[in-house]
């Protein structure tokens, strides 16, 4: 059985808050020793992920709860498709659908949407889109796990994993020229240095100072056109490879019109801060 610390402890609480001093209902209505079958069916067409979270709530409540998944993780669902059959004692099954299905649904959700949105790139095979740091609160593994179910891409999974350089470190030390410099005078010989910009201005100062990425953030289409032709022009006439990265008022309707313009990567907080819930159920076989 493999473990997970994280996982587990966010699976300890939601049980936790849940269950509390125990499941009033279940204990005075079921039997101990009663056994049961379920199916959790979808209530509308998904993209499935959570699969091992799921699975891993039964594996703390009762280990003997039987699980047999219809699909795998980043596959499609219709209406009415059976995800996932589970068997073993009534009162497990009852104390753990609720845990279980809201790390199934939130996390369906996102795979869901991120796939709709990252479909709008189809003709755009240069450009990916990715996620950000925008997550909950002890999610995040999960959350980026299930952009990528959906057909998306992660950005940095934290402060620790890429140098971002965004408009209050530049605040905070002093200036555009001095954050980059000692980032480049401090930084693993494998880390690249992204520097977000707001203005042609400031794009055209990053460009002399020498990056790996640049992030355009809030720019409108045709100023962001303008950005994209200055990185390329700085590449043909300097050499190299700089990504460029669209951000900010990032939407639906602007997706395909932004990735026409050549940038690399668009980000997205709305990938796992806005996103509904997929609907599901879990049905029990009483007869």
């Amino acid at each position: 059985m493999r473990q997970d610390t994280a996982l587990d402890g966010l699976i300890h609480l939601a049980l936790q808050e849940d269950l509390g001093t125990g499941d009033l209902t279940t204990e005075l209505c079921v039997e101990p020793q009663r056994h049961i079958r379920a199916q959790v069916k979808a209530k509308a067409d998904l993209v499935l992920a959570g699969v091992h979270a799921f699975d891993r709530v039964f594996d703390l409540v009762d280990e003997n709860v039987a699980l047999k998944w219809h699909r795998q993780e980043g596959d499609h669902a219709a209406f009415g498709d059976v995800l996932v059959e589970l068997e073993g004692n009534a009162q497990s099954l009852l104390i753990g659908e609720r845990p279980a299905l809201n790390f199934l649904g939130r996390l369906c959700g996102i795979a869901t949407q991120t796939h709709k949105w990252a479909a709008l790139l189809g003709d755009y095979p240069h450009c990916q889109l990715v996620d950000t740091r925008k997550t909950t609160p002890g999610w995040r593994a999960l959350e980026k796990a299930a952009v990528r179910a959906g057909g998306g891409g992660n950005h940095r999974m934290g402060l620790f994993d890429g140098i971002l350089i965004k408009e209050n470190h530049i605040a905070a030390a002093g200036g555009l020229k001095q954050a980059v410099q000692r980032a480049r005078a401090g930084r693993h010989h494998l880390i690249k240095i992204e520097v977000e910009v707001v203005s042609l201005a400031q794009l055209k100062e990053v460009l002399d100072y020498g990056v790996d990425a640049v992030m355009l953030d809030n720019m409108d289409n045709e100023t962001m056109a303008q950005g994209v032709q200055m990185v390329r022009e700085h590449e043909n006439k300097n050499g190299g490879h700089i990504t460029i990265e669209a951000s900010g008022n990032m939407v639906a309707e602007r997706l395909s019109s932004v990735a026409a313009l050549g940038v690399n990567l668009i980000s997205m907080g709305a990938l796992t801060h806005s996103v509904g819930v997929a609907d599901m159920s879990m049905i029990f076989d009483w007869k």
